[in-house]
């Protein structure tokens, strides 16, 4: 075990404050993504900013009533923190959002944006677009059996199903039948057949104004607008007419970024953190999880990213990719690959 480690420093960032009554909890927040925003990375991204809403990666609710592993697990540290469900039958929604309230989860997002065939043959995800009552029926079994809030996050169209009126109506269907009052929309529509995951990210044009006319029209619903947002600037510009922005790959792959969320979104005035003492306030959470059998390498690859543009970065990225993995990898792997980060600066402020 290393010595001198900012033991103070990892239980001072995790100590959190009530949210701000003055912003929406949806003001800003980290989109749930599949095999990337598991409980490490949510650890992570948690020591740079008490205030953002971070998601779960999506759950089914098959996987949660049927299967045999913990898919609700999830860190004291976290919160506020929203499990993102895939799933269609009402009775199921209800059962999983009930033990999710009970585990401690602030929020239950439905997942009806996403638009894998693997989805489609679940029946939830995107296709759920064009079934605004299955929807509602959904909302209501979940809110009708718990008190935490109860969202949706969606597509702004799916197929040839884009016009700005069949959003409003799926909106409105599921917030008045429903009882839903907060959506993330992401602004693109999704093809349900055609396209992979990936391309539907990229290839249906994103379209702002669009989002920003629903919220205009729906001004008493929380809106939240996703896709393609880039920086802090980005946010700052759709908070100018949305209620909040979720940010998704970027995030994860520039996570430095949220070292200034809590500043520039939230009006904080705590200390803002470098990244090595993120890192360092990662320690005593690296050795707890190793004890429990973690492996390093499950850990460190969503740390890749913090020192994008930075002197070092690629020593540091290359370091813990060739090393993490290896048996009886700890921290000492990490604080060596921390020093090809920190002696380059080291050297040129001494310059």
């Amino acid at each position: 075990m290393l010595e001198n480690k900012p033991e103070s420093l990892a239980t001072d960032t995790l100590e959190h404050a009530d949210r701000s009554p003055a912003y929406s909890a949806q003001r800003f927040s980290i989109a749930p993504m599949l095999d990337w925003t598991d409980r490490h990375c949510r650890h992570f991204h948690r020591l740079m900013s008490r205030e953002a809403l971070l998601y779960t990666e999506m759950v089914t609710t098959g996987a949660i009533i049927h299967g045999k592993g913990d898919y609700l697990a999830f860190g004291d540290q976290e919160h506020p923190v929203a499990l993102q469900l895939g799933g269609s039958n009402p009775q199921d929604l209800a059962i999983c959002a009930k033990l999710a309230e009970q585990r401690g989860y602030d929020e239950i997002n439905l997942n009806v944006g996403c638009p894998s065939d693997r989805v489609q043959n679940g029946m939830f995800g995107a296709c759920l677009m064009g079934q605004a009552a299955l929807v509602a029926d959904g909302i209501k079994a979940m809110r009708d059996v718990v008190s935490i809030p109860v969202t949706v996050k969606t597509r702004i169209g799916i197929d040839d199903q884009d016009s700005y009126e069949f959003l409003c109506d799926f909106v409105q269907q599921v917030s008045e039948r429903g009882g839903c009052d907060t959506f993330i929309i992401h602004a693109r529509k999704a093809w349900l057949s055609g396209l992979s995951p990936k391309e539907n990210r990229e290839v249906p044009p994103l379209d702002y104004p669009r989002v920003y006319q629903l919220k205009r029209d729906f001004p008493h619903l929380t809106i939240a607008i996703n896709g393609g947002i880039k920086s802090l600037e980005d946010a700052k510009q759709h908070l100018q007419h949305m209620d909040g922005v979720m940010i998704g790959r970027e995030a994860y792959q520039n996570p430095s970024m949220l070292l200034d969320v809590d500043r520039e979104l939230f009006g904080s005035q705590s200390p803002v953190l470098t990244g090595p003492e993120v890192i360092r306030a990662l320690y005593p959470y690296i050795e707890s999880e190793l004890s429990n059998g973690t492996y390093l390498g499950h850990i460190t690859r969503h740390i890749l990213g913090i020192f994008q543009g930075i002197p070092g970065a690629r020593q540091w990225r290359r370091h813990l990719s060739e090393n993490a993995h290896k048996p009886g990898a700890g921290v000492d792997v990490v604080e060596q690959a921390l020093a090809m980060v920190t002696r380059p600066q080291m050297a040129t402020s001494e310059a």
